[in-house]
Parts: C-alpha cells; structure tokens; sequence
C-alpha cells in the first residue's frame, strides 16, 4: 500500500475560498474564486490577459481586500489588511516590477525596510553585505553576481529576479506567488529561473507561478489553475491535462475541467 499523503488529505499551506471582487460596484474582476497551494508543489495559475489573476494575486498578497471571500493559512482564516500581514505570514510576492530599488545596490534591496542595527542605531552594512552573498551563493546561485555591492540597474533581468528571490529566502518565507516573472527575461535566463523554481520546491516552498505562457509553467508546475472572464474553470493535474488542452481551456473552446 503507497503511504504518500496525497494534496487531498494535506491542509493547504494557502487555500482562498469564494473570492469575489468588483471594482467600482460594476466590473467584476472575479467570482467566486477558490484557491489552494500546498507546500512542496508549483501551481501554474494561467489565464490570458484581463482573466483576473494579477487581482488575485493582489488579493493572497494583501494589498487589496476581496469583496467578499476568505482566506486561510495553514488552516487557520487569515484576515491580510496590508502586504505587511501577508508577509508575516510567510508569503512573499514577486511582481512584473520585481520591487526593486534599482539606483541602490544588491544588499539594500534584499535588507530594504528589514535593515539590521547595532548600537545607537547604526547599520551593521558588513554583516549585511555577508549575509546577503552567502544566500545569493548558496540559494540562488546565477553568473555575474560578484558583490553585494553591484547595483541593481546594471544587473540583467534573471539577475534581477534572482535578487527578488533572495530576499524572500532570506527572511525565511514559505510561499512566494511569481507574477509574469519570465516575461523580461532571455531564453537562457528563463531556463535557469524555471530550473530554479524546480529545486525551491524540493526546499518545501509553495510556489504559485502566475503567467499567460502555458509553455513555461507547463515545464515546472504540478498542477494548473485556470482562470477565465474572473471564473476559475479548471483546477487540473498536470499528468491529466496536456499544452492543448489548457490552450483550449484559455481561448474558451473547451469545456470547464475542475479535478
């Protein structure tokens, strides 16, 4: 008899039951949306442009307030009033923008608002610039990071990303939701970003990999979550579905599929 525990009998590290959201009392952005994400695994959320997954995510974040919905953490109902209660919960948002400071250096931007102080309020910069190399050494490795003290607008897209994600190993989160992240991104840099998410998985991160490329999540993502028109219409298995049929599912030319 196979003992693995399977997602069903596991809690959710993220589950989003009934979102609904309007904007302005009359554009529904999503409707009666759920949800969930378990730890150890990639979830492709995927739907093309104006489906609502950047509200959404916005939504699992904190950064806007659902109309109406719940969400809960690790099974406990979770109330998000600001990015910042997100953040406390373990869960970290990687936006298009990255949200980075690009006129600061690599350090500032990963310790940015986190800052470590000494006596009298003095910033610990070394401890900080050593703390800051040895994650991008031993967690996100990629080519042409040297120091911490390289500035952010010099570095190339995947570089960028791989600063973005240090900062949320750094500081410990447990989920990270990746929005668009391959879009400014070469051939060759998305390739190691994709083969990165692979081994923050076998980390036990929750990762939630939200795009409009079917290609790139079908690479990595264990299961896909497929919003259309502010509706979810289908929650799949990755070995149960195929590039087609989550095309199909996007254009509209096939049925909702909901596993």
């Amino acid at each position: 008899m196979d003992n693995k525990e399977t997602n069903e009998e596991r809690i959710p590290y993220l589950e989003a039951k009934g979102i609904t959201h309007d904007y302005n009392r009359n554009i529904r952005a999503l409707e009666k949306v759920d949800f969930k994400a378990y730890t150890n695994e990639i979830v492709g959320l995927i739907g093309d442009n104006g489906a609502g997954k950047s509200t959404l995510v916005k939504i699992i974040s904190g950064v806007i307030n659902p109309t109406y919905g719940e969400i809960y953490v690790k099974g406990e109902k979770a109330n998000f009033k600001s990015s910042k209660d997100a953040m406390n919960k373990g869960i970290e948002t990687i936006a298009q923008d990255m949200n980075l400071i690009e006129t600061m250096d690599i350090m500032r931007n990963i310790y940015c608002g986190r800052e470590e102080c000494g006596n009298f309020g003095l910033l610990k910069l070394n401890e900080m610039r050593k703390h800051a190399m040895k994650i991008l050494e031993e967690k996100v490795t990629i080519e042409g990071i040297r120091s911490p003290k390289q500035i952010v607008a010099n570095l190339s897209g995947g570089q960028k990303q791989s600063v973005a994600i240090a900062r949320a190993m750094f500081f410990k989160k447990k989920m990270l939701l990746l929005d668009e992240p391959t879009s400014a991104l070469s051939v060759r840099e998305t390739h190691a970003f994709l083969n990165h998410l692979l081994e923050l998985k076998k980390q036990g991160m929750s990762l939630v990999l939200v795009t409009h490329n079917i290609f790139h999540a079908y690479k990595v993502a264990d299961r896909f979550a497929v919003l259309r028109h502010g509706k979810k219409i289908a929650d799949v298995k990755k070995e149960d579905t195929t590039i087609d049929d989550l095309t199909e599912l996007i254009v509209g030319s096939k049925l909702s599929l909901d596993a």
